[in-house]
């Protein structure tokens, strides 16, 4: 199949880069011309529609019992249900980078949430050890419960999620390790626990796990953040699109768009000093108009020596910057 697209081409390109969710540094690097798009806007073949509700717990807090009564209620109709945590246990800081959030994001959801919330990080944050003896002993007493997390041995983590895929457990309560390579139809419904803890990406990647078969999908981001803070906001816009591009802009004016001439995937560090992909999207379309015109008109730059100078110290400090890497 990829062979037959490939022979209709008749500029056939260099490099295909696909991503389901799309990357800061990739959304900026679409933005300065340095790749060509093709969006694919219909949903997948099989795929049910998603719909995300935000459970505060400082305005409304009884809704949280609600969102365990609703799960229960996808279950009994023969549905399954994922419950995420940001961490294994209460006492493993650790796992907030090693198997939660990526250090942007950690560093983000500390800038993000409320000073007051922020100093007692640790005792705020659910965890799959804590949430699992709570759900098995109370609300889900009656139901088939299992837990997944990285520090399981791999037989047990893949025994785990076998009996998922089987049907053999209603309920996983998990950290984000099904984050990617999951695809369990019957799954309908996500609970994420702390989610102002979690980025922009994550959030969107992890509810992709649901709505993979005939049944739509139903997510909920429980937050402890304060009704008018930046992360509550953050996570009212992501429950409000599903739209990988709008939400991947959000996380690029959060994040920034990291090193577009170098490899870093988000954060402030970059090689350009001035230009800034939101602000400056504008000025952005137009160099771009402005360096395809000059192109068409000088493919090699021999009219325009100097460009052409700075083009190939950038190649070579790219050359030399892989060569680092081998």
């Amino acid at each position: 199949q990829r062979d037959a697209l490939r022979d209709k081409a008749r500029e056939p390109a260099h490099v295909l880069v696909m991503t389901a969710t799309p990357i800061p540094r990739t959304v900026a690097m679409t933005i300065f011309g340095d790749l060509d798009v093709s969006t694919l806007k219909d949903m997948p073949l099989g795929r049910s529609p998603i719909t995300t509700h935000v459970v505060s717990q400082s305005s409304k807090p009884d809704h949280l019992t609600r969102a365990w009564q609703r799960a229960c209620e996808e279950v009994s109709n023969t549905n399954q249900v994922y419950v995420v945590a940001p961490r294994i246990s209460a006492d493993d800081e650790s796992d907030l980078q090693r198997f939660g959030l990526t250090p942007d994001e950690l560093i983000l959801a500390k800038n993000l949430i409320d000073e007051e919330d922020s100093s007692s990080l640790k005792l705020a944050m659910s965890s799959v050890e804590e949430l699992y003896p709570m759900l098995t002993g109370d609300v889900m007493k009656d139901l088939r419960v299992g837990k997944l997390h990285g520090r399981l041995p791999s037989e047990e983590k893949e025994a785990v999620m076998q009996a998922f895929v089987r049907h053999e457990l209603d309920v996983l309560v998990t950290t984000t390790v099904i984050e990617v390579g999951v695809d369990v139809a019957n799954a309908t419904m996500m609970i994420i626990m702390n989610a102002e803890r979690f980025g922009v990406s994550q959030l969107h990647q992890l509810r992709g796990r649901i709505g993979r078969g005939v049944s739509p999908g139903l997510c909920l981001f429980v937050s402890s953040a304060s009704e008018d803070s930046p992360a509550m906001a953050r996570l009212r816009a992501v429950a409000a699109s599903t739209d990988g591009f709008e939400l991947s802009r959000l996380d690029l004016q959060e994040r920034s768009e990291g090193d577009v001439l170098g490899s870093a995937q988000s954060g402030a560090r970059s090689h350009l000093r001035l230009l800034r992909v939101i602000r400056d999207e504008e000025l952005i379309a137009q160099a771009r108009l402005v360096a395809e015109n000059l192109l068409s008109q000088d493919p090699t730059l021999a009219a325009n020596p100097e460009l052409a100078k700075a083009v190939e110290k950038l190649r070579q400090e790219e050359r030399a910057a892989y060569l680092e890497k081998r």
